[in-house]
């Protein structure tokens, strides 16, 4: 190891060459001994070890924390984008006979739309087609569980049974007295033909006999022959269903589509298209009227004909403002030409809170999807069903797009 040797000028004394030993040797010692800077700034801090240690930590998971939020908001942003833009794709050829539930507001009950309604019994019946003859028998074993119209307990119940391919051959059962579960044991032959098969049904009404006063209704029974697997004798029991149901049957189902924009205040009607209507007419139409605040709006198709089943794809837009939708009653009526007259009503629709069923699910689902086109089918009622609902004073409160 090599030394190092300090030159001392000869001229100089031994205290002089003491005092320069000694400098030299004092040098070192103090330059280890010097705090360093980050020594000197903590010294200078006046706060206590153990504060200033928490508001470090602190601060950093203060940085940590706000590029954390600052990625779940982005996300939380584009899952409501892909939501809205999902939303906003409509396929108005997918129309349903019905809407489903979970597109339905949870303010609207089924119950308080009438459509599940009180059992009415059940019937027994048995269906057999000849083919070779053309023949469709009939037989009525047996309901059960009727109810009565009235406080009574008990009815005086028969049935009535036509095809409406030919309403005017009705067969009529016995009149079975004070029972709620009578035994028919009765059969009747209809003539239907291959060809009128597909669109023919069998209506089996059950009545309450009343020998001074007209007979109450009790249900209905509807079986759609062109469904039914008549290769074979088919017997099997069946719900009843509210009376009436036959009636409008033969009137035909309109397909409707709905889309209301709030902050514009636009209601736009689209008629698509019907089906099912009565045959011999010479053309269809359709009158769209809006009833606000004692005023009237009134739009119509074109005529269309030869057809059955006629298609439209029309459209009407109506001005009504966000604070009045809820008081908007909406009514739809189908019309027919004939060559002795210029026009006849074939059925309504009333749309709007003052609606009932599936026209009131209809208006909650355009209420509960703004700015969205949401289309349905809807079996025509009759006038006098329709004006009983106009008649009612107050509608149900529906929930409104950002309420």
């Amino acid at each position: 190891m090599g030394r190092c040797f300090l030159q001392v000028p000869r001229n100089m004394t031994t205290e002089h060459q003491t005092s320069v030993g000694l400098s030299f040797a004092s040098s070192p010692a103090q330059t280890q001994g010097t705090p360093g800077f980050i020594q000197d700034v903590w010294d200078k801090i006046p706060l206590p070890p153990w504060l200033l240690i928490t508001v470090l930590v602190g601060a950093a998971l203060l940085l940590v924390s706000c590029p954390l939020c600052i990625v779940c908001c982005c996300c939380r942003c584009c899952r409501r984008r892909r939501k809205k833009g999902a939303k906003e794709t409509v396929d108005l050829g997918r129309a349903s006979n019905s809407t489903s539930t979970h597109l339905v507001q949870p303010d609207v009950d089924d119950v308080e739309l009438g459509l599940q309604g009180p059992k009415r019994g059940r019937l027994q019946v048995s269906l057999e087609h000849n083919f070779r003859s053309q023949e469709l028998r009939v037989g009525l074993k047996q309901a059960a569980d009727l109810k009565a119209p009235q406080a009574a307990g008990v009815i005086d119940p028969y049935a009535r049974i036509y095809l409406t391919s030919d309403p005017q051959k009705i067969h009529e059962t016995k009149v079975h007295r004070q029972t709620l579960s009578p035994v028919f044991n009765e059969s009747c032959v209809f003539q239907v033909s291959q060809a009128e098969l597909p669109e023919a049904m069998l209506v089996i009404q059950v009545l309450d006999f009343h020998r001074f006063s007209p007979h109450a209704s009790v249900g209905e029974l509807l079986i759609p022959l062109g469904t039914s697997d008549l290769h074979h004798v088919l017997e099997q029991w069946y719900e009843l269903g509210p009376p009436g149901r036959a009636q409008q049957e033969q009137m035909g189902e309109l397909c409707l589509s709905l889309r209301y924009v709030p902050s514009t205040g636009r209601l736009t009607v689209v008629v698509l298209e019907a089906r099912g209507l009565r045959q011999g007419l010479a053309g269809f139409y359709v009158k769209v009227q809006l009833l606000l605040n004692r005023k009237k709006w009134k739009r119509k198709t074109s005529v269309k004909g030869n057809t059955s089943s006629p298609y439209f794809n029309e459209a009407f837009t109506f001005p009504v403002p966000f604070s009045q939708i809820q008081k908007v009653d909406l009514l739809v009526s189908l019309w027919g030409r004939s060559s002795m007259s210029r026009g006849e009503p074939l059925g309504k629709l009333l749309l709007g809170c003052r609606a009932t069923g599936h026209q009131l699910h209809h208006w909650s689902d355009m209420l509960a999807h703004a700015r969205r086109p949401i289309a349905q089918w809807h079996r025509l009622q009759c006038s006098e069903e329709v004006g009983k609902a106009l008649q009612l004073k107050k509608g149900l409160r529906l929930p409104l797009p950002g309420s």
